[in-house]
């Protein structure tokens, strides 16, 4: 069974020695040049995805838009991707013991900012990754960071559920 990510994981790429990436710090903020008109009514929320090249030789990093989806709500419905304020990362060279971020700014309704899915598909040296999901929300600790980790202060959080789905799906092993 393919698990996903809590907000805060990284998640090793087999293919590339030593590359890994993460979603993190999911919070609500303000976009940077103003809000987009298609966003009035929506809440905004910030999130970063990181790359991090803890091998010995350096990776082309591209991570564009459309290669980050966010959904929204028990239903996951797309949130409005505010492109004109995200940042992304176009072709950089990701050398040994270092970082590149993209920050991405999003909006949906308050109510299902609670539930937030971010799958990524990360292409490097013009090799597109396997697709990979992080999920979190707005309000989910992000001190969570494995499938059993223990959720201090949050026992009904969505990371606590999270964290408890996932070590369930695990004891029960692979169905078909």
């Amino acid at each position: 069974m393919y698990e996903p990510n809590v907000v805060g994981d990284w998640q090793e790429y087999d293919e590339h020695a030593g590359l890994r990436v993460r979603v993190h710090r999911l919070e609500q903020a303000e976009p940077p040049r103003g809000r987009d008109d298609a966003a009035e009514g929506l809440t905004y929320f910030r999130l970063r995805v990181t790359v991090e090249n803890r091998g010995t030789r350096h990776f082309g990093i591209h991570l564009e838009d459309g290669q980050i989806d966010v959904r929204i709500g028990p239903d996951g419905e797309g949130a409005f991707v505010d492109w004109r304020n995200s940042q992304f990362v176009e072709g950089f060279d990701v050398h040994p013991l270092r970082r590149v971020t993209a920050v991405l700014y999003a909006a949906g309704p308050e109510a299902a900012l609670s539930q937030i899915d971010v799958q990524v598909q990360l292409r490097v040296d013009d090799e597109w990754c396997d697709r990979r999901l992080w999920t979190g929300g707005i309000g989910a600790h992000e001190d969570a960071v494995g499938a059993g980790a223990h959720c201090p202060g949050a026992p009904g959080g969505l990371a606590h559920q999270i964290s408890n789905y996932l070590r369930d799906q695990a004891e029960q092993g692979p169905t078909n």
